[in-house]
């Protein structure tokens, strides 16, 4: 590799001056090393969404996390944004409010090392600075508005422990309220037992090179900005359930067409592929899909579906209608408006890639931002997930 010479050093060399040194040499300072932080450290993350509020206060165990606190409201920033590219008085109202709760919990357990990030809402609204600063001033806290990219990134971070060794092909979908991210990863000159911290190295970003480890290679990725509430309000007219059902999920499949894999989709294998969902909307399928009257964490985190088992609790929800689906434990009242919105991105994404492995992920950018944080501070332990 051929390096580019320095300017004025010319092609012959110069008569180098004779330089008495000095009686004393000079004393080098070097700024003081900035301090390790301690693995025993709290970290905050916090996800302001398009429809719900939710945090996570942990600290690294091992190459894991342990919760220590969490928090999570519907606030329903994004309510009537799609028509007037505004967040209302209201929307934020409920937002600082849920957001006071979460600066308690800071203070309670004095965490130092945080993230609070906003996501499609605030990036769309044309007053988001201007929410952003009410919320500094009634909460103290400071909103970081970040990028598609970052958050397509910290999605697939947080899904890690999930992927299978003998995945070669990856695709992470991350159904948030205003919009869904798709990342495709291949896996295939990955060494097995090596794929899943392959995946925790992408924190450093889709297309960082500084490393000696094999990479995890991002075919493509793309932010759809529709999401279970953005998509929902778009078909808000049709009166009835099954053709807005049908229209929403046809929209949808409309948008996958810029993402290169789609073109590939009919030349899939099942073999070696994987889906990760993370969403209410993909967890809350498994929780029917199990017949859960009361959500478990641990029985749906890592759960597999096959497209044929996912298809079938749509098909209930259906046969239940408006009201049936209100009334059904399994859902919930916090997610009954807008599951029928999130199973139609599900099922259109599953015409594209029918899966017999499909992993529920119940964690997702709160989850990747800890990640990336406790990863760069270097407190997570390596090894095996």
């Amino acid at each position: 590799m051929s390096r580019k010479r320095s300017r004025g050093a010319g092609p012959f060399p110069r008569p180098v001056a004779t330089v008495v040194p000095p009686a004393t040499p000079p004393v080098e300072r070097r700024p003081a090393p900035a301090p390790r932080p301690d693995p025993a450290d709290l970290y905050a993350a916090l996800d302001l969404g398009t429809n719900s509020c939710r945090m996570l206060i942990a600290q690294p165990k091992g190459n894991q996390l342990h919760v220590v606190d969490s928090f999570s409201k519907s606030v329903q920033l994004g309510q009537g944004l799609e028509a007037s590219g505004r967040l209302g008085r209201a929307s934020m109202a409920r937002a600082v409010g849920a957001l006071k709760i979460c600066q308690k919990k800071l203070s309670k357990h004095r965490v130092e090392r945080m993230r609070l990030v906003a996501t499609e809402a605030c990036r769309r609204a044309s007053n988001a600075a201007e929410f952003i600063d009410l919320v500094r001033r009634d909460t103290g806290l400071s909103l970081e508005i970040i990028e598609p990219e970052e958050e397509a990134r910290l999605a697939v971070v947080s899904c890690a422990p999930l992927v299978s060794t003998k995945t070669e092909q990856l695709l992470v979908v991350d159904i948030g309220g205003g919009s869904t991210e798709l990342v495709w990863i291949d896996l295939s000159r990955v060494p097995k037992l090596e794929r899943p911290r392959a995946i925790m190295r992408l924190h450093q970003g889709f297309d960082h090179e500084d490393t000696i480890f094999p990479r995890a290679k991002v075919v493509d990725w793309i932010s759809i900005p529709l999401g279970v509430a953005t998509l929902k309000d778009m078909y808000s007219d049709v009166a009835d359930d099954g053709a807005r059902f049908a229209l929403m999920s046809w929209f949808f499949e409309e948008q996958l067409a810029e993402f290169s894999p789609y073109d590939d989709a009919a030349d899939q294998a099942r073999e070696g592929f994987q889906i990760i969902g993370t969403s209410g909307t993909v967890t809350t399928v498994a929780a029917s899909h199990l017949g859960l009257r009361r959500y478990d964490r641990n029985k749906v985190d890592g759960l597999r579906m096959t497209s044929d088992q996912i298809d079938m609790v749509i098909n209930q929800y259906l046969a239940l209608g408006p009201e049936g689906r209100r009334r059904d434990p399994r859902i919930g009242r916090d997610r009954q408006t807008l599951i029928m919105s999130g199973a139609a991105i599900l099922q259109a994404l599953l015409r594209a890639w029918p899966t017999d492995r499909l992993s529920v992920a119940d964690r997702g950018l709160r989850e990747g931002l800890l990640y990336a944080q406790m990863s760069a501070d270097g407190v997570l332990e390596d090894g095996p997930f």
